[in-house]
């Protein structure tokens, strides 16, 4: 099967005495997850940065296929003045809409609210709903639950993890077993 992701020898600092990756290299397949764990400030975020394009590396090369991202604070990812339908459908097709509102549990009256409207897990869950309405094929999921309670976590993991025919994923997580539960491989670093 094709790479979706190649990271081949990345070297990236904020100053060049101190780099962040040096000759860091990760790939991944569509239908694989790898999880990248690390504390605080070691650079995890930076590399969705870099993976998607808003960082120029020192060094070394990434490629990858379609690409979408659900991000950590679902509030600083919506335009607060529009409903969420509205910004879902800027970006997305809606041609799988009523299958993914089910499999997230979300219900249809939520998308036609404003992002302050909706508790913090209802809008992580409109973002994970509009990441996957993206149809990308890569994923990136930056701390993808955090705004979620227990139950729910695993229930938008398991939802996750079911559309691994059509996609690949990156999670960034600080939660270890939630990385060896639902991982191929983990990668500290």
């Amino acid at each position: 099967m094709p790479k979706i992701l190649e990271v081949n020898n990345l070297s990236f600092g904020f100053s060049k005495e101190k780099l962040l990756f040096d000759d860091f290299s990760i790939s991944l397949k569509k239908g694989e997850i790898k999880a990248i764990v690390g504390e605080s400030g070691v650079g995890k975020s930076t590399l969705f940065e870099l993976i998607l394009g808003n960082l120029k590396p020192l060094g070394g090369s990434v490629k990858r296929s379609k690409t979408s991202q659900i991000f950590q604070d679902p509030y600083s990812s919506f335009h607060p003045s529009y409903t969420l339908l509205n910004q879902i459908s800027d970006v997305a097709s809606l041609d799988s809409l009523d299958e993914l509102l089910k499999d997230i549990n979300l219900e249809y009256e939520l998308l036609l609210k404003l992002p302050h409207e909706l508790s913090g897990g209802q809008l992580q869950r409109a973002s994970i709903l509009r990441a996957m309405l993206m149809k990308p094929e890569l994923l990136l999921l930056d701390e993808p639950t955090s705004a979620l309670d227990n139950v729910i976590q695993l229930e938008v993991m398991r939802m996750l993890v079911k559309h691994l025919d059509t996609t690949g994923m990156l999670l960034i997580t600080h939660d270890m077993e939630l990385a060896k539960w639902c991982a191929d491989e983990v990668v500290k670093i």
